[in-house]
C-alpha cells in the first residue's frame, strides 16, 4: 500500500529540537503524537525542504517545508454499523452530518465501535474505507464527543484532499452556539486585564492564545504563551439569563480550529462553558437569580452546552460556496427555556 504524505510549514519561534517542533505544527488531523514523530524520524520518513532528516535534534526555521510519509494503519476489525444518521447534505463526493451529543467521531481505545466513522462505512458502503486513511476513513475535521452539531466527511478522494486544505488554510466558516457562565462584555475592566483577550466593534470578545497539551493532564489543553499552536476565538453575547445575568448564551467563532479550543479559551477568560466538565463548568449562582428548575438544571447538564450550529465552505469539486445550519439540540433548547422563566 502507497505511504500517506502529512505536508505543512513550520510556523514561527519553532522549538529548538526536530520532534518538538513537528509536534507542535503538524496538522492535529495527522493524528500524530510527538513520541510517533520521534521514532518516524530516524526511519527516514520525514523530508525537511526536501532532504531527509533523521536526527530529532536537527534544528528547524520558520517556513521549513516538512513532509512526512507514513504508512496506512489498518484496522482489520472495522465496519459498518446502522446507527442512524441525521444527513444534513450528500452527493457523490462529500456528506454533512448533524451529530448528536455522545458520539465519538472516530474508533479509539475505549471507543472501538458506535462511532460516526462505523456509521458512514454503513450508510455510504465500504468504498469509504479507504478515503483519507482505514483508521479514520472520510474523517476531514472532528468535533468532541459531548459538543453536538455539524461535521463534513468526504466520499471520494479528491474531496478528501480539497477539505483538509481549506480546514489546514482556516478558510472554512464555523460558527457555535455555547451557554457560558457570567457576562462576556467590553465594559467589564476583568476582560481587559485578561492576557490574550481584547475586544472588537460590536462587542465582540477576541481570544488570542497559543494552545499545548496540559503539562500533567496530556487528555486535556492549556493556554501557553510559547511553543504552542496559534488560536484565536471571537465570542459575542446572543441573549442573557438572570437578574443580574449569571449565563450567556454566545454565538462563537474560530479563526483556526484547536483541540478544545473554544471550551479552554472561554474558561480562560472566566466564563467557562456550561456542564463543562474538564475546563470548569461549576459557579455558584446566588439565590433568586434564577429559579429553582434552571438552577436544578445548569448544577446538572449532564455536558458542555456547546453546539456546532453552522459550517460553510467550498464545494471540494464544483468551487460553489456552500452553507448549512442546524439549530440548537433539544437539551441546550430546553435549558435556555428553563433559564427565561
Amino acid at each position: 500500500m502507497p505511504p500517506s504524505v502529512v505536508t505543512f510549514r513550520i510556523s514561527a519561534d519553532p522549538p529548538p529540537r526536530l520532534d518538538k517542533a513537528l509536534a507542535r505544527d503538524v496538522p492535529e488531523d495527522a493524528a500524530l503524537s510527538r513520541s510517533r514523530l520521534a521514532r518516524l524520524v530516524p526511519d527516514g520518513a520525514v523530508r525537511i525542504n526536501g532532504v531527509v532528516v533523521t536526527d530529532v535534534k536537527a534544528r528547524l526555521g520558520e517556513g521549513d517545508a516538512v513532509e512526512i510519509a507514513l504508512d496506512i494503519p489498518v484496522d482489520s476489525d472495522m465496519g459498518g454499523e446502522p446507527i442512524p444518521l441525521d444527513v444534513v447534505y450528500e452527493d457523490d463526493e462529500l456528506i454533512v452530518i448533524n451529530k448528536p451529543a455522545g458520539m465519538v467521531v472516530h474508533p479509539a481505545p475505549g471507543s472501538p465501535d458506535g462511532t460516526l466513522v462505523n456509521a458512514l462505512i454503513h450508510h455510504c458502503g465500504e468504498s469509504l474505507s479507504g478515503v483519507g486513511g482505514l483508521r479514520r476513513p472520510g474523517i476531514v475535521h472532528r468535533i468532541d464527543k459531548d459538543t453536538s452539531g455539524l461535521l463534513v466527511a468526504a466520499k471520494t478522494d479528491r474531496a478528501h484532499h480539497g477539505l483538509a486544505a481549506q480546514f489546514e488554510a482556516h478558510d472554512v466558516e464555523r460558527h457555535y452556539q455555547a451557554l457560558c457562565f457570567g457576562l462576556p462584555d467590553a465594559a467589564d475592566p476583568r476582560l481587559r486585564g485578561i492576557r490574550g483577550t481584547s475586544f472588537e466593534p460590536g462587542n465582540i470578545l477576541k481570544i488570542q492564545t497559543q494552545l499545548a497539551r496540559h503539562k500533567t493532564d496530556r487528555q486535556r489543553q492549556a493556554v501557553v504563551w510559547s511553543n504552542g499552536r496559534h488560536a484565536v476565538t471571537r465570542a459575542r453575547r446572543v441573549e442573557t439569563f438572570g437578574g443580574p445575568p449569571v449565563v450567556a448564551r454566545i454565538e462563537c467563532w474560530l479563526e483556526t480550529g484547536r483541540t478544545h479550543q473554544i471550551r479552554v479559551h472561554m474558561a480562560h477568560a472566566g466564563h467557562g462553558l456550561v456542564g463543562d466538565p474538564v475546563y470548569g463548568g461549576k459557579r455558584k449562582i446566588a439565590k433568586g437569580a434564577v429559579s429553582e428548575a434552571a438552577m436544578r438544571a445548569l448544577a446538572t447538564f449532564p455536558r458542555q452546552a456547546l453546539h456546532a450550529a453552522t459550517l460553510g465552505f467550498k464545494h471540494p469539486v464544483t468551487g460553489e460556496l456552500k452553507r448549512f445550519a442546524a439549530d440548537m439540540p433539544a437539551d441546550m433548547t430546553e435549558l435556555c427555556a428553563l433559564l427565561r422563566s
